[in-house]
């Protein structure tokens, strides 16, 4: 298997570092990160200036970009031939229900997906465990290498931060929802210009049965299933009837 292994948190970050090692003792791994870290920073692809890399000794290659950059490079350049499957993560905290909007480790698996690559997004709802993370994933490409999963979909992985003994299975999900972040925290520097800081993300709204949210909770990993693909079919019937009341001139 012909992996490209990337992530949001950056090339030195230890979930990327851990899984990779994983990764290595079965697998072909070309590691291909921005070389700090660009968390939040969902699907941007850098287009106005040339994207700066750096491969070190030990062949991964420092981007000087985004997320989206990274696989984009990585399978239309960087990894020859062509990768089989990209894998994004071990992002340090969860990206449940609405963090898929922002999310640069979901951004990258999705790329992986829009080049036409089956894709991983994995995420710990922590920062300890990354081994339990590494194992879990380690365990689910392999599987899907005897039995490969032609869904068209990319799969967003989250972990609760446990022993792996302490993992009680897999739940296939949905994304929960939060409420509305809506936290500015001001500062000022030494000049006395405002600085403004983004504040957390909101809390859970929609964490019920069958949710992300849910699973992590109860102690299992999340499988959530994910599309490119944002069309809101079921409202179109709804959109045509509206304009066929309205007069739009």
């Amino acid at each position: 298997m012909r992996i490209l292994l990337s992530n949001d948190d950056g090339i030195s970050a230890p979930g990327i570092q851990i899984l990779s090692e994983s990764l290595r003792q079965f697998a072909q791994v070309q590691l291909v990160a921005p070389d700090r870290n660009c968390s939040g920073s969902s699907n941007a692809l850098t287009l106005e200036m040339p994207v700066k890399i750096q491969t070190l000794a030990n062949g991964d290659i420092s981007v000087r970009g985004t997320p989206t950059d990274c696989v984009y490079l990585g399978v239309n350049a960087l990894m020859v031939p062509r990768p089989d499957i990209v894998v994004s993560g071990i992002n340090a905290g969860a990206n449940l229900g609405d963090d898929v909007i922002y999310s640069g480790t979901v951004a990258a698996a999705m790329e992986g997906r829009h080049l036409g690559l089956p894709a991983l997004a994995v995420s710990l709802a922590g920062s300890r465990y990354f081994d339990t993370a590494a194992a879990v994933t380690c365990r689910l490409l392999k599987a899907l290498a005897q039995e490969p999963l032609r869904t068209s979909r990319i799969l967003n992985i989250n972990v609760p931060d446990l022993p792996l003994s302490e993992i009680k299975g897999y739940k296939v999900t949905r994304c929960g929802r939060r409420y509305p972040a809506d936290q500015v925290i001001c500062q000022q520097d030494p000049r006395g210009n405002p600085l403004y800081w983004i504040g957390p993300p909101g809390e859970k709204d929609d964490s019920g049965t069958g949710t992300d949210f849910a699973a992590i909770e109860q102690g299992y990993v999340s499988i959530t299933p994910l599309q490119v693909d944002l069309t809101a079919y079921a409202a179109q019937d709804v959109i045509n009837q509206w304009l066929s009341q309205v007069k739009v001139s």
